[in-house]
């Protein structure tokens, strides 16, 4: 006896089932779903800048040191001033001379100088590299009490990096860098309170602060800027600076990086310091373009270099090899940026 039932619920199975089958099987009249194939990632191929030269870098520095401290009012200032803007339109900049009344912690007034040469004016790819050109009026770190009150000489603590700077401005003359370059030297860096707290801070870094807020150029803005200074001694120490970190790490890494390629490593070592209220703070802060400062400050002595804020400071304390590693980093960087 057959159960019809079973016979039923049976065959509306395998009606079922083949209904499955039927509709996982591909249809031959199907499209095969495209396949894009993986783009090939492009590595850009490195640009070999030209070669640095220390020894004009060296003679740049030399000039600013013959011409003696160039504190606020002095020959030595205007004819600093007037020898830059020379020398940069001989470089092909444009350039122009900021002025400014300010007054200083101690109540004295000066007229403010900032010396501004743009390279290539009208592209919008631009990057700005600064040094402060001014000597400190006092040697408050000197045993001797007979010249803690005489200028500085300045030579490491400022000329350096305007020197290192102008070879730059120099080469970039020669070859086109393919963007464009705003060097700055800024005046009143150095006129700060000696031995003054947190609070006193900005005293310092006059020049920077000016244009800051005011910019040589309405709505003005770089992709990241560069300070120098005090980039000149023998066995100089360029480490990681705490506002460099926390404002612009990603520009700090680069250059470190460009300095490793160009053979400078030795001199730019990844450790970390704290932070140091020097030119790159400001524009920072003010003018809001992200920028590290290339600084000497010997971490392992917890001190900057062994002249600063001394009469001592003056050409004998003047490395080529020094002169040589930062310029041949910055080139990296530049010739590598379009």
């Amino acid at each position: 006896m057959i159960n019809l039932s079973n016979v039923h619920k049976n065959a509306a199975c395998i009606i079922f089932i083949a209904s499955i089958c039927a509709s996982c099987h591909p249809d031959k009249n199907a499209k095969e779903p495209l396949v894009e194939p993986a783009k090939p990632v492009i590595t850009k191929a490195r640009v070999i800048p030209p070669d640095f030269n220390s020894d004009s870098a060296f003679a740049y520095v030399k000039t600013q040191a013959d011409m003696g401290p160039r504190i606020p009012g002095s020959k030595a200032h205007q004819k600093s001033v007037d020898w830059f803007k020379t020398q940069f339109e001989k470089f092909g900049a444009q350039v122009q001379i900021q002025t400014a009344g300010t007054k200083t912690y101690d109540g004295k007034q000066w007229l403010l100088k900032n010396v501004i040469a743009s390279i290539n004016p009208l592209s919008a790819n631009r990057i700005l590299l600064a040094a402060h050109f001014d000597s400190r009026p006092i040697s408050e770190k000197e045993t001797d009490l007979k010249l803690k009150d005489k200028p500085c000489p300045g030579v490491n603590d400022g000329a350096s990096g305007v020197g290192v700077l102008m070879e730059v401005a120099r080469i970039l003359q020669q070859k086109d860098p393919g963007i464009g370059v705003d060097i700055i030297l800024f005046d009143l860096e150095d006129y700060g309170m000696p031995n003054g707290g947190p609070e006193m801070a900005d005293t310092w870094c006059l020049g920077s602060q000016h244009w800051s807020k005011n910019p040589h150029k309405s709505n003005y803005t770089a992709k990241f800027g560069i300070v120098l200074d005090m980039v000149g001694a023998k066995d100089a120490v360029f480490a990681h600076e705490g506002y460099s970190v926390f404002y612009a790490n990603d520009v700090l890494n680069k250059v470190w990086k460009a300095a490793e390629v160009s053979g400078g490593g030795k001199y730019f070592i990844k450790e970390e310091f704290g932070e140091i209220t020097d030119d790159h703070y400001y524009i920072n802060k003010i003018a809001q373009i992200p920028c590290i400062d290339i600084l000497h400050y010997n971490i392992y002595k917890n001190s900057f270099f062994e002249h600063h804020h001394k009469n001592s400071d003056d050409i004998n304390s003047i490395d080529k090899a020094t002169l040589k590693s930062v310029g041949q980093t910055l080139l990296e960087v530049i010739y590598n940026e379009n």
